[in-house]
């Protein structure tokens, strides 16, 4: 199995947060590092998903640009 690089980081966290989070840890027999390395690929994951994609954004606009006046009036 190929290890991934790792690199060290530091930032803040709301303290409740963070002792949930050791606990969760604690309690799972796992690291830290293993719940955030999770925490940080499922908010990855999350985002990639409900960001629309470029070329229906760009129908969306162009066909925003036609029926615009529709689309109000029919939102009505």
């Amino acid at each position: 199995m190929a290890t991934t690089a790792r690199e060290k980081f530091a930032t803040q966290v709301n303290s409740k947060i963070l002792s949930t989070v050791r606990s969760l840890a604690q309690s799972e027999g796992r690291q830290l590092q293993a719940l955030i390395d999770e925490a940080l690929a499922d908010l990855i994951e999350k985002r990639k998903q409900t960001r629309p994609r470029a070329h229906v954004m760009a129908a969306y606009q162009a066909s925003h640009e036609t029926f615009g006046p529709l689309y109000k009036k029919l939102a009505e």
